[in-house]
């Protein structure tokens, strides 16, 4: 299974299960996840939600054989295909129990994303990030959104622009991670803070979590599906098609060649 669901104490954990292919998602997993996160806001039994993964890198993007599929979709199916994943984001932001990221290894593209939706994130120091998508002609619309309100537009400027890969340090400096430690205090960091949350109500703790998304203009549907249609005509225009047609061929972009 791409996706290993678990509970323990009242802790919903929900493992990325591809570390042969360094857990990268497609619709599979995107559909598992977003069923997962609404199963598990649902769930009366749970207190918090910890998204984890196994093998060395935490998630490096999208799926290969997923995106071969993709560069052949409609634009009709390219919106419908980047609803999705615009979905899964914002029911892991909007979720009414807390949600943790035990990023263990490196995470890249839309992985970025699901940590920056998350409320609270804690990284080893080997791990190293990257919005990579302007390297293939596309743009990281869908997690735009949640990468901005984590990074700031000033940083986002620079490391969406340039897509090079920065440290678990910077990750904590720009607000993507909350905490970096060495791997073997990773499980007791966020024992700690599962601990913390259990102490707490649940209730005051979804009200609390309603109370920032409004304090902090939460974003709308228009804007979600403004993402969605924004990243599909990407992934329809000729550098889109290109960067992807050369990536999979592995071989430069025709912009990459001087």
């Amino acid at each position: 299974m791409s996706l290993l669901i678990s509970h323990e104490d009242g802790v919903a954990f929900l493992t990325l299960n591809r570390p042969e292919v360094h857990n990268a998602f497609d619709d599979t997993l995107i559909d598992a996840l977003t069923q997962a996160y609404e199963a598990a806001g649902a769930d009366s039994t749970v207190r918090a939600i910890l998204l984890r993964a196994e093998g060395p890198t935490f998630c490096s993007g999208g799926d290969l054989n997923w995106m071969r599929r993709m560069a052949a979709y409609s634009h009709a199916e390219n919106v419908a295909d980047a609803e999705k994943l615009a979905r899964l984001m914002q029911v892991i932001d909007t979720c009414p129990k807390p949600t943790l990221a035990r990023v263990q290894g490196s995470a890249f593209a839309g992985a970025l994303g699901l940590i920056a939706c998350c409320d609270i994130a804690v990284a080893v120091p080997e791990a190293e990030f990257a919005v990579t998508e302007v390297r293939i002609g596309l743009i990281p619309a869908v997690i735009s959104p949640y990468l901005v309100r984590a990074m700031g537009a000033r940083e986002a400027r620079r490391f969406f622009l340039t897509a090079e890969r920065f440290s678990a340090q910077t990750a904590r400096r720009l607000g993507l991670v909350h905490e970096v430690v060495p791997p073997e205090e990773l499980d007791g960091a966020l024992a700690r803070y599962l601990k913390a949350l259990r102490a707490a109500s649940s209730e005051a703790v979804a009200a609390t979590k309603a109370l920032i998304a409004a304090v902090d203009r939460p974003l709308s549907n228009d804007v979600i599906a403004n993402t969605a249609h924004r990243i599909a005509d990407q992934r329809a225009s000729a550098d889109g098609r290109e960067g992807l047609a050369a990536f999979l061929e592995k071989r430069k972009p025709e912009w990459g060649r001087s």
